[in-house]
C-alpha cells in the first residue's frame, strides 16, 4: 500500500474514533419518586425547595442526570398500594416519603426508601428492625417522640400557667400518630394535666371533635401533625380562635400560617439530612444500612399576633425562649 493511502486511512479512523465514543458513552438518570398520605408534594414544597437542591450539589442535576415524579394519595389511603404499583414501574432508584402510611405501603417492596418526615417511632411502628440497623428497604429521619411531648406540653403549661385540661387532636388512622398521641398522653398525665383524647380519621371527624370540645371545653389544643392534621389546620385556627384556646402545635409552618405556637424538629434540616441519604443511597448504599437519624436542631415558634387576637398575653419567660418570635 502507498505511503499516502496509509496516511489517509489513518486521518480516517481518528476523525471517527471521537464520533464512536460519543455514541458508545451514556449518562444514567436516577428516577426519584415522592409519596404522601396526602397530595403530591409541589414543586414549591420541600421536594422542589430543598431536596433537589442539595442532591444538585452532589451532581444531580433535574432534567438532565435525575428525574422527579411526585405521588400523592389524597387522603385516601387505600390507593396507597397502586401508587407503589406505579412506582415499582417506573424502576425509581430512591422514594422520599413523609409520614408513617407511605412508608407502611413501600415496606419490604425493595424500593430504597427514605422517610423525611413523620412517621414517628420506626421501630415502634415496625418500619425497621431498629434504629441502628434498620435492616430492610427503608431508612431516613426519626425523632422522640416522648421528650418532644415533655417539652411541647412544658412550654404550653408556661405560656398558659393555669392549664388543666388539653384537648389532644390525632389521626386514629396513622399508627405513627397514635403512638405520638400516646406518648404526649402519657406525658401530660404526669404532669397533672387532664387528656380529652379527639382521634380524628376524615376531615368529616374535626366537626364531632369541635363539638366535643363545645360540651366540654379544655384549657387548651395539642394536635399531633400529620397530613389530615395538616389539610385541616385553618379549621382548627379558626375553632381555636373562635373559643380563644392556646394550642400548640408540633412544626413551625401550623406558626407561620395562623397557629399560636410550636415545638419540633426543624423540618428544613430534616429534609435536608434525607437528600443527603438519598445520595448516598443513589451513590450505592443500601438503607438497610444506613441507620435512623434523629433531628439535631429544634424549634419552637411563638405567633405574638394570634397571641393577642385571642387576648392571650404570654409570659415575657416564655417568649424569651422562642427561636422565633413572629409579630
Amino acid at each position: 500500500m502507498k505511503r499516502r493511502h496509509v496516511i489517509q486511512l489513518l486521518a480516517g479512523a481518528v476523525m471517527a474514533a471521537p464520533c464512536r465514543v460519543a455514541a458508545q458513552t451514556t449518562t444514567t438518570t436516577y428516577r426519584l419518586a415522592s409519596l404522601t398520605a396526602g397530595g403530591p408534594l409541589p414543586a414549591s414544597g420541600p421536594v422542589g425547595t430543598i431536596v433537589i437542591p442539595a442532591l444538585a450539589q452532589h451532581g444531580y442535576t433535574l432534567g438532565q442526570n435525575l428525574s422527579y415524579q411526585a405521588y400523592g394519595a389524597d387522603m385516601q389511603l387505600p390507593r396507597l398500594p397502586q401508587l407503589v404499583q406505579d412506582i415499582a414501574a417506573r424502576k425509581v432508584d430512591a422514594v422520599v416519603v413523609a409520614g408513617w402510611p407511605p412508608a407502611a405501603a413501600l415496606k419490604g417492596t425493595g424500593i430504597p426508601t427514605v422517610v423525611a418526615v413523620g412517621a414517628g417511632d420506626p421501630v415502634a411502628t415496625g418500619l425497621v428492625d431498629s434504629l441502628a440497623r434498620p435492616g430492610g428497604n427503608i431508612t431516613g429521619i426519626s425523632d422522640d417522640a416522648a421528650a418532644l411531648s415533655t417539652k411541647r406540653l412544658g412550654l404550653l403549661k408556661q405560656a398558659v400557667p393555669k392549664i388543666r385540661k388539653v384537648a389532644m387532636l390525632w389521626n386514629k388512622n396513622d399508627l405513627g400518630m397514635t403512638l405520638r398521641y400516646q406518648a404526649s398522653a402519657d406525658v401530660a398525665k404526669s404532669l397533672g394535666i387532664t387528656v380529652q383524647p379527639l382521634g380524628v380519621a376524615e376531615p368529616n371527624d374535626f366537626d364531632d371533635a369541635f363539638a366535643a370540645m363545645d360540651r366540654e371545653p379544655p384549657d387548651a389544643i395539642l394536635m399531633v401533625s400529620d397530613a389530615l392534621a395538616n389539610l385541616n389546620r385553618k379549621r382548627v385556627f379558626e375553632y381555636a380562635a373562635a373559643h380563644r384556646l392556646p394550642a400548640i402545635y408540633e412544626n413551625d409552618p401550623y406558626v407561620r400560617d395562623g397557629g399560636l405556637m410550636s415545638y419540633g424538629a426543624d423540618l428544613k434540616e430534616s429534609w435536608g439530612r434525607a437528600a443527603s441519604l438519598l445520595d448516598r443511597i443513589l451513590k450505592g448504599a443500601k438503607p438497610a444500612d444506613l441507620p435512623f437519624e434523629q433531628p439535631t436542631r429544634y424549634l419552637f415558634v411563638v405567633n405574638l399576633k394570634t397571641a393577642k387576637s385571642i387576648g392571650l398575653e404570654l409570659p415575657p419567660t416564655a417568649v424569651a425562649l422562642a427561636d422565633e418570635v413572629i409579630e
